[in-house]
C-alpha cells in the first residue's frame, strides 16, 4: 500500500511539473521577480557570473543535485550534456568521457582525460572520485581542454566541486531519507563563528543499506551500502587583506558493489554446467577458488566488497593586496582501496578480481592575479605534485585458465608546471584572451611483476623478470580566444586551444612486462565557437557551442603480440582522429513559480588513421601480429545526450508546495573495439519529487521517485575473458521520503 501511494505521488509530481503552465494562474503571493538567477562561478579562477565566462560551462547547484538524485560523481552524466561516466566492469574505477574524449582502463595508474577537483584540489586517480557528494555548493563542468588556468592539463575538460564554506552566523541542518530498497541516508552540518576572526563548519554524511540484487543460486542480497564521510573546515580572517581556509576530510566505504549479470549463457568450461542467460537484471552470482583464497585471504564464498578509506587535508591562503591577489593551495590526499569483484557473475572461479591500492598525492599551487579594473587582466601560477602508487591486482582464473595471477608494481609521478593567462579589452565589447602552460612530468613504474599460481598454496611463479619503465613528458599547451558582446545580454566567443594527456603504462595481466612499452601522450587541438544570451527581461538564458577536435595519438584499448606469450592486452596510440559536435542549454522562467531547464548535446567522430589495432584471432592463427585497419571507423561513444528539469511552486494556505521532475536520455553505445555483441542500448530515465514546507519555516518533507518508470538498462557491457558476457545493470525504480530541517 505504501509503495503504491509513493508511486502515485511521484507520478503526480511529474505530471504537475509538465502541467505547470496550466497551474500558473493558481499561484498566490508568488515573487514578482521572474529573472533567471545569476550563478557566480570560479571557473576562470575569479568570481564571475557564469554568463560572462566565454567557455562551454554547465553549473549545477547543491540543491539541484539533491533534487535530481545526484549523490555520486558518476550520476552527473544525467545532469549535464556530453558527459559519460562509466564504472569499469561495474567497479570502483570510473571512466570519464566528455565530448567523446575519454580513456578506458580499469587499472589505477594512468591519468584521466577529465580532471576532477574538490575545492581546487585535484584528484588525479579516478578511484579517488567515488566518495559521496555532500555539503556541496555547486559543481562546474567545463568542456574542452583546460590548463592555462589550472595546475593540471586535460584533453576532455574539468569537473570542479565547490563545497559550502563556514558562515559568519550560526546555522545548522539535517537531512534524512529512506527508500523502497531499505536504504537510509542522513546528512548534517553545523556552521558558524568561533571567535571574531575564526569560523568553522562540520559536515557528515552516512549511507546504509539499499541492496536490490540477489544471488541466482542462494538468494543472498547484494548491494548494501555502508559508507560514511566527514569534512571539517576552519576559516580565519585576521583582517581585510588575508583569509585562510583549512579543510580536512575522512571517510570509509565498506559497501557491496553492483553485481554483474549474464546477458548470454555462460559455458566457458565444457566440464562445468552451462548457466543460462539471466532474464532478470537483478540476478547475479559470485564465487572463488581455494587457490585465490590462499593468494588473497578472501574466502571462496565471500561476497564482492569495497573496503576503502580516504582522507586528506588542504590549506588555502589568500592575500588581497593593492593590485594583486595571491593564492597558495597546499594539499595531501591518501587513498587505501581494497575491492573484490566477480567479473564472470557466477559461482565459478572464471574471472574474479581483487585490487589492493595504496595511493598518496601531495600538491602545491601558487598563483598571482591582477585585481584592477583596467583593460588588462592577468594570472600567473606554478604547480607541483607528487603521486605515489603501490598496487597489487589479483585475478582468479582457476576454472577457466587453470591458474591465478598476481600483478604488483610501484609508480611515482612528479609533475611541475607553470601557467598563465592574459585578457585584454580592446574596447568595452571586445576582448582577447591568451594563455600558455608548460609542464615537466616524470612517470616511473618500478618493480612490475606478474606471477602465476598453478596449485592451491603453491608459491607464485614469475612470468617475467622485474621490469622498470620511465616516461618523461614536457608538453607545452595554450589557448587563444576572442570574446565579443554585440549587444547587452549577448556574449559571442571563439577559441583555439591545445590540451594534452600524459602517456603511461599498461598495468594488468601482462605476461611479459618488458614486451609492453609505455604508450605516448595524446594531444588534442580544440576549435570552438559559442554564445551566451539572456533576454526577455532576463527570464530566458540560452547558451550554445559547437566544436571540432583534431586528435593525435589517441589512447585506446587494444593489444600487442608477444612472441613468447601471444596477444597481450595493452593501451596503444591511434595515430589520428577527429570529433565534432555541440551543445545547447536553456533556462526559462515564464512565470515566477515555474522554472524549466533543457540541455542537448551531440557529438560524433572517426579515426582518420588507425592501423595498429591487433586482430587477436588472426594473430593467434598466424602466430604473429596481424592488424586491423580501423581508418574511417567511428570512435565508439553515445552521440546524443538530452536532459531537462521542470519545477513548479504554488502556495496552499501557509504552506508552499513544489513539484519537480527531471529526465535524461542516454544514447546507444557501440564500442568499436569490442564489437556489436557489446552494444549498450539507449535509455530514458525520469525522476520526480513533491515537496511541502511552510512558506516561512525551517522544515521540508519530500516524496521522491527515481527511475520512476522502472526502466531496465545497462551501464556497461563487456567481457574480462572472451565469451563471458557480463553487464552492469542500472538501479531499478526507487521510491522514498526525505525530511529536512535547518535553523
Amino acid at each position: 500500500m505504501i509503495k503504491r501511494l509513493l508511486i502515485g505521488t511521484a507520478i503526480g509530481a511529474l505530471g504537475a511539473g509538465f502541467a505547470g503552465g496550466a497551474l500558473a494562474e493558481a499561484v498566490a503571493d508568488s515573487p514578482k521577480d521572474t529573472a533567471v538567477e545569476q550563478v557566480i562561478v570560479t571557473a576562470q579562477r575569479r568570481e564571475q557570473s557564469a554568463q560572462d565566462v566565454g567557455v562551454a560551462l554547465s553549473v549545477i547547484s547543491g540543491e539541484q543535485l539533491a533534487a535530481r538524485g545526484v549523490a555520486t560523481v558518476n550520476q552527473l552524466q544525467y545532469a549535464t550534456p556530453s558527459l559519460e561516466i562509466t564504472p569499469q566492469f561495474g567497479s570502483g574505477q570510473p571512466s570519464f568521457r566528455l565530448r567523446g574524449v575519454g580513456f578506458d582502463d580499469y587499472a589505477s595508474n594512468n591519468s584521466s582525460t577529465v580532471g576532477v577537483s574538490v575545492d581546487e584540489v585535484a584528484y588525479p586517480i579516478q578511484a579517488q572520485t567515488q566518495g559521496l557528494l555532500f555539503d556541496i555548493a555547486r559543481v562546474e563542468v567545463l568542456r574542452g581542454p583546460q590548463g592555462t588556468l589550472y595546475g593540471r592539463n586535460t584533453t576532455g575538460g574539468a569537473i570542479n566541486f565547490i563545497t559550502n564554506r563556514p558562515t559568519p552566523s550560526l546555522s545548522a541542518g539535517v537531512t534524512a531519507e529512506y527508500d523502497s530498497h531499505d536504504e537510509f541516508k542522513a546528512e548534517g552540518y553545523v556552521s558558524g563563528p568561533l571567535t571574531d576572526t575564526l569560523s568553522g563548519r562540520l559536515a557528515i554524511v552516512t549511507d546504509q543499506g539499499g541492496a536490490w540484487q540477489k544471488n541466482r543460486g542462494t538468494g543472498q542480497k547484494l548491494g548494501d551500502k555502508d559508507t560514511t564521510s566527514a569534512r571539517a573546515q576552519l576559516a580565519w580572517k585576521p583582517n581585510d587583506k588575508v583569509d585562510v581556509l583549512l579543510s580536512a576530510h575522512a571517510g570509509y566505504d565498506k559497501s557491496e558493489p553492483t553485481g554483474l549479470y549474464l546477458f548470454n549463457p555462460l559455458s566457458y568450461n565444457a566440464s562445468l554446467p552451462t548457466i543460462p542467460a539471466d532474464t532478470d537484471r537483478k540476478a547475479t552470482g559470485w564465487g572463488g577458488s581455494s587457490a585465490f583464497a590462499a593468494l588473497t585471504g578472501i574466502a571462496t564464498n565471500a561476497k564482492p566488497f569495497h573496503d576503502t578509506t580516504s582522507r586528506g587535508v588542504s590549506l588555502r591562503a589568500h592575500g588581497d593586496f593593492d593590485s594583486v591577489d595571491l593564492v597558495s593551495i597546499t594539499a595531501f590526499e591518501k587513498l587505501r582501496r581494497k575491492e573484490y569483484n566477480d567479473w564472470d557473475g557466477s559461482a565459478y572461479a572464471y574471472a574474479g578480481t581483487y585490487f589492493d591500492t595504496n595511493a598518496k598525492v601531495f600538491s602545491q599551487e601558487v598563483r598571482a592575479s591582477s585585481k584592477s579594473a583596467g583593460p588588462l587582466q592577468w594570472l600567473v601560477g606554478a604547480y607541483y605534485s607528487r603521486e605515489t602508487l603501490d598496487e597489487a591486482f589479483y585475478s582468479d582464473f582457476w576454472q577457466s585458465l587453470l591458474f591465478d595471477t598476481r600483478t604488483t608494481y610501484n609508480q611515482k609521478v612528479t609533475s611541475k608546471s607553470v601557467f598563465g593567462q592574459i585578457e585584454y579589452a580592446f574596447a568595452d565589447r571586445l576582448k582577447l584572451i591568451a594563455g600558455l602552460r608548460a609542464e615537466d612530468e616524470k612517470r616511473e613504474q618500478l618493480n612490475f611483476v606478474t606471477a602465476g599460481v598453478f596449485a592451491p598454496g603453491a608459491p607464485a611463479t614469475n612470468f617475467s623478470p622485474t621490469a622498470n619503465k620511465r616516461l618523461h613528458n614536457k608538453p607545452v599547451t595554450g589557448k587563444l580566444a576572442l570574446e565579443y558582446r554585440p549587444i547587452d545580454g549577448v556574449l559571442l566567443y571563439a577559441s583555439a586551444s591545445k590540451g594534452t594527456k600524459s602517456g603511461g603504462f599498461t598495468s594488468y595481466n601482462v605476461g611479459d612486462a618488458k614486451a609492453v612499452a609505455g604508450f605516448r601522450p595524446e594531444t588534442l587541438w580544440a576549435y570552438e565557437t559559442g554564445f551566451k544570451s539572456s533576454f526577455a527581461d532576463n527570464t530566458v538564458q540560452l547558451n550554445g557551442s559547437v566544436f571540432y577536435y583534431d586528435y593525435k595519438n589517441q589512447q585506446v584499448q587494444s593489444a600487442i603480440y608477444d612472441i613468447n606469450n601471444g596477444p597481450i592486452g595493452a593501451i596503444v596510440n591511434a595515430q589520428k582522429s577527429h570529433i565534432y559536435g555541440g551543445e545547447l542549454e536553456l533556462t526559462w522562467r515564464p512565470v515566477p513559480a515555474l522554472r524549466i531547464g533543457q540541455s542537448l548535446g551531440y557529438k560524433t567522430g572517426k579515426f582518420d588513421k588507425y592501423t595498429n589495432d591487433l586482430d587477436i584471432p588472426a594473430s593467434v592463427a598466424a602466430k604473429k601480429a596481424v592488424y586491423i585497419d580501423r581508418t574511417g571507423a567511428k570512435v565508439g561513444f553515445p552521440p546524443l545526450s538530452y536532459g531537462g528539469d521542470v519545477s513548479y511552486t504554488w502556495a496552499v494556505g501557509d504552506y508552499q508546495v513544489e513539484a519537480q521532475g527531471n529526465y535524461a536520455f542516454h544514447d546507444k553505445v557501440k564500442p568499436l573495439l569490442l564489437g556489436s555483441r557489446y552494444d549498450v542500448d539507449s535509455y530514458w530515465l525520469a525522476n520526480a519529487s513533491l515537496t511541502v514546507s511552510p512558506a516561512k519555516g525551517p522544515w521540508a518533507l519530500t516524496a521522491f521517485a527515481r527511475n520512476v518508470f522502472d526502466k531496465k538498462y545497462d551501464l556497461t557491457r563487456n567481457f574480462f575473458l572472451p565469451l563471458i558476457d557480463i553487464a552492469a545493470p542500472g538501479e531499478p525504480a526507487t521510491y522514498g521520503v526525505r525530511a529536512q530541517y535547518r535553523f
